[in-house]
């Protein structure tokens, strides 16, 4: 089974579940081939941009003496990264335009997926609200700072004072 990210619209929309995008993570095959069409068809203008750019680069490189074989691999590797990592861009591309990523469901195409979503969606507006935690004395809440690993239990150091 695959796994899919599932992200949802932005703003308090009652239609989230509707509107909601299903992206497999994983290799991409059509973006390794031909990228920058891949790019544009998802609308991810500035990751089209940045893949021109680096092209052009790669190909000025490979004009110079001493790196004809090198300005093809750097090619190669570049058309890799971008197969291997182009669902991430794409969701940080839907992030940057105020796309929540709901979680992770696992399926064997993506309508299973949807389907598996749309169960759990169903679930969670059934059961009842959790009541919500009292706010611990000397916890940084609201401070606008960047809590600690130590805050999320990642490490648990002891505090002097």
């Amino acid at each position: 089974m695959a796994s899919y990210l599932v992200l949802e619209p932005p703003g308090d929309r009652t239609d989230k579940a509707e509107k909601a995008l299903v992206i497999r993570d994983g290799f991409s095959l059509l973006a390794l081939i031909m990228p920058l069409l891949w790019f544009l068809w998802h609308r991810m203008w500035l990751e089209a941009l940045a893949f021109v750019a680096v092209a052009l680069l790669l190909a000025g490189l490979g004009t110079l003496p001493g790196f004809t074989m090198l300005a093809p691999l750097l090619s190669f590797f570049l058309y890799i990264f971008i197969g291997l990592e182009a669902q991430a861009l794409r969701v940080a591309a839907l992030g940057r335009r105020g796309w929540q990523v709901w979680g992770v469901v696992e399926g064997a195409n993506s309508d299973e997926a949807e389907l598996r979503y749309a169960a759990e969606v169903g679930q969670e507006s059934a059961r009842p609200a959790p009541p919500a935690a009292p706010a611990v004395a000397g916890s940084r809440g609201g401070t606008g700072q960047r809590p600690s690993p130590a805050t999320f239990g990642l490490i648990d150091y002891p505090r002097k004072g």
